[in-house]
C-alpha cells in the first residue's frame, strides 16, 4: 500500500476520534498498525483503544511492544490504562522507580534518557514527565500513601509550574496542605508577566481563613484588576467577573464566614446558569444543610442521583437530606456509600462521623473522624470534631490537645478558638476561657451574626465567673442584639444583675427567660430568690412612685 493511502487512513482514524466514533477509529488504526508496524501507528491504535474504554486490550498492545520501556508516551499511556483498571501497584511499576526528595525534587534521573523527553517542546506544552509525576501522585493517594502522593504532586508542580491545574486542585481539594502550606505553594509558582489573572485566580482557590479585607481584596483584584494590572489584562479580568468557578469560590468563602443565607442565594443563582457545576453544588448542599432547607436538599439529591448515579456527591446529597430531617441511620448509610465510591471525599467522612455523633455513638463517630484525620492531614475539621467528642464525654484535657492540634493546622478558624474557650470554661480556667473567646471574636471574618451568639454568651458567662459583672452585662446585651430568643442570655443577664444586688433588673430578666421556657428550674428558683431578696431590701422607691403607692 502506498504511503499516501496509509496517510489517508491515519486521517480517517484522527477524524473518527475527533467525532468520538471510537469503534471505527479502532478498526482503521488496527489496520494501519498491522501494515506499517510503526511505533507511532501502534501508539495511535492504543490511544483509540483507550478512548474506546478497551483498557485491558490497550495495555496488552503497549506492553507487548518493546518500545514501552524506552518511550515515555508508551509507558505513560500503559500506566493510564492500569489507572482505569484500578491496578495501582502495577501502575507504579510501569511508571518506574524514580525517587523524590522532601522538597518535591526528582533525585533519580534515569528517566531522562528515555525518548520523547519534551523539555524543549513548544511554549506552554505540558512536559510528559510532569504528567507522569501527577499520575504517580494519584496512584500513591489511591494506595493511601498520602506522604508520597503529596511529594509527587509537588514534583509535578516544580516541573510544570502552574500549567497542570489538576495537581494544584488535588492538593487543595483533598486537603493535603494546611493554610500556610497552601500560601507557600502559591508563592513558589513562577507566573509570567501575562499570567497575573491566573495568580489571582489560584489565590481564591485556597482556604479562605484570612481577615475579611484580605479575602475581599483578592476577589476585587480578580474582578477589577489591581493598580499594576495592564490594560489588556483588565479586559480579561472583566470577562471573568461572572465566571462560574470564581463565583463558586466566593460562595465557599461566604460559607466559611457563616453567612449561609448569602452563600445559598449566590449558589442558587449560579446553579441556574450552570446546573451541573459540581463544586458549586457541594457548597449549595452545605449551605442548605445549615439553613435547614430539607425540600431543597431532597430535590438536589433526586436530580444528582438521576444524573450522576456513580458519583460520591450524589449519595452525599441523599445523606445530607436524611441528616437534615434527623433520620440519622439512613444518613449514615448514604454517607458510607459516598465514601465507598470516593475515599478522598472529605465532606462525606465528616458527615458519616456527625451522623453517629448525633446519636451519641461516640466510638463509631471517633472512628470516622480518625480516618478523615489520617486521610486529610491538611484538614482541621476531623481533629476539631475528635476534640468535640472528647469534650462530650468530659475528657477535657484530651479535648484541649486535639483543639490545639486543629489550631496548628488552621490557626485562623474562629470555631477552633471557640471550642478552646468552651473546654477551658469546663475546666474552670475562666481567665483562659476569656482569652480564647475574645480571640474567637477577633478572627471572625465578617461582622457578628446570629451564628456567633453562643460565643458572645460564653464570653459573658466567663466574665461573670471572674466577677467582672459590668463587662459581662455588656456582652449579654451584645448577644441580645444578635438574638432576642435565647434563654441562656436572659438567664445569664438576670443572674449577673442578681449578683450585683440589682434585684429589680434581675426579676425583669428572669421573667423574660421564663416567658421563653416557663418550666426552667434554674430561673424559677432564682426568681423566687430574687423576690425574697428584694422584699428583704425594701421596695424600690422608683417602683413605688410609678405605681402610685399601690404596694403600701
Amino acid at each position: 500500500m502506498r504511503e499516501e493511502e496509509i496517510e489517508r487512513l491515519r486521517g480517517v482514524v484522527r477524524d473518527c476520534v475527533s467525532k468520538h466514533l471510537y469503534s471505527s477509529a479502532i478498526f482503521f488504526a488496527d489496520k494501519v498498525a498491522a501494515i506499517t508496524s510503526d511505533p507511532a501507528d501502534i501508539y495511535m491504535q492504543a490511544q483509540a483503544l483507550y478512548l474506546g474504554r478497551h483498557y485491558r486490550r490497550a495495555f496488552h498492545l503497549l506492553n507487548a511492544s518493546q518500545i514501552v520501556l524506552r518511550d515515555l508516551r508508551f509507558r505513560y499511556l500503559a500506566a493510564k490504562c492500569l489507572e482505569e483498571l484500578k491496578e495501582w501497584d502495577q501502575c507504579l511499576l510501569m511508571l518506574g522507580d524514580a525517587k523524590v526528595d522532601e522538597h518535591g525534587n526528582i533525585t533519580d534521573t534515569r528517566e531522562c534518557n528515555s525518548m520523547y523527553l519534551d523539555r524543549d517542546g513548544e511554549d506552554r506544552e505540558i512536559n510528559i514527565l510532569s504528567a507522569i509525576c501527577f499520575l504517580r501522585g494519584k496512584a500513591y493517594e489511591a494506595l493511601e500513601n498520602r506522604a508520597q502522593a503529596r511529594l509527587w504532586l509537588f514534583s509535578e508542580i516544580h516541573l510544570c509550574s502552574f500549567l497542570l491545574f489538576q495537581a494544584l486542585e488535588c492538593l487543595i481539594e483533598n486537603h493535603m496542605l494546611a493554610c500556610d502550606e497552601e500560601k507557600t505553594l502559591l508563592s513558589c509558582l513562577q507566573f509570567g508577566p501575562e499570567d497575573g489573572w491566573l495568580s489571582s485566580f489560584y489565590s481564591c482557590l485556597i482556604k479562605k481563613y484570612d481577615k475579611e479585607n484580605v479575602v475581599e481584596a483578592k476577589f476585587r483584584e480578580l474582578e477589577q484588576g489591581g493598580p499594576n494590572t495592564k490594560t489588556s489584562e483588565k479586559s480579561v479580568l472583566c470577562t471573568l467577573k461572572a465566571n462560574t468557578d470564581l463565583l463558586a469560590c466566593k460562595a465557599e468563602y461566604y460559607h466559611q464566614c457563616g453567612e449561609y443565607q448569602k452563600c445559598f442565594e449566590l449558589t442558587s443563582e449560579l446553579l441556574e446558569k450552570d446546573p451541573f457545576h459540581l463544586k458549586c453544588t457541594l457548597v449549595h448542599l452545605a449551605a442548605a444543610m445549615e439553613l435547614g432547607h430539607s425540600n431543597e436538599l431532597y430535590l438536589m439529591a433526586c436530580n444528582l442521583v438521576k444524573d450522576y448515579p456513580q458519583k460520591a456527591l450524589s449519595w452525599f446529597a441523599v445523606g445530607c437530606y436524611y441528616y437534615c430531617i434527623k433520620k440519622y441511620d439512613q444518613a449514615r448509610r448514604y454517607f458510607s456509600k459516598s465514601t465507598s465510591l470516593d475515599g478522598t471525599f472529605a465532606s462525606a467522612w465528616i458527615g458519616y462521623g456527625n451522623a453517629y455523633a448525633a446519636q451519641e455513638e461516640g466510638d463509631q463517630a471517633m472512628s470516622a473522624y480518625r480516618t478523615a484525620a489520617r486521610l486529610f492531614p491538611g484538614y482541621h475539621l476531623p481533629t476539631l470534631y475528635i476534640g468535640m467528642e472528647y469534650m462530650r464525654t468530659h475528657s477535657f484535657k484530651l479535648a484541649e490537645q486535639f483543639f490545639m492540634q486543629a489550631k496548628s493546622i488552621c490557626p485562623s478558624d474562629p470555631l477552633v478558638y471557640n471550642e478552646l474557650g468552651v473546654v477551658s470554661y469546663h475546666m474552670k480556667e475562666y481567665k483562659k476561657a476569656v482569652r480564647w473567646f475574645e480571640k474567637t471574636l477577633t478572627h471572625i471574618p465578617s461582622s457578628l451574626s446570629e451564628i456567633w451568639e453562643s460565643t458572645v454568651i460564653n464570653l459573658a458567662h466567663s466574665l461573670r465567673k471572674l466577677k467582672r459583672y459590668n463587662e459581662a452585662i455588656t456582652y449579654y446585651e451584645r448577644a441580645l442584639a444578635l438574638s432576642t430568643r435565647s434563654l441562656s442570655t436572659y438567664a445569664g443577664l438576670a443572674y449577673t444583675y442578681h449578683l450585683q444586688n440589682n434585684y429589680t433588673a434581675a426579676i425583669t430578666y428572669y421573667h423574660k427567660a421564663l416567658w421563653l421556657k416557663p418550666d426552667d428550674q434554674f430561673c424559677t428558683e432564682m426568681l423566687t430568690s430574687a423576690l425574697v431578696d428584694e422584699s428583704r431590701q425594701g421596695i424600690d422607691p422608683m417602683v413605688e412612685s410609678r405605681c402610685g403607692g399601690l404596694f403600701i
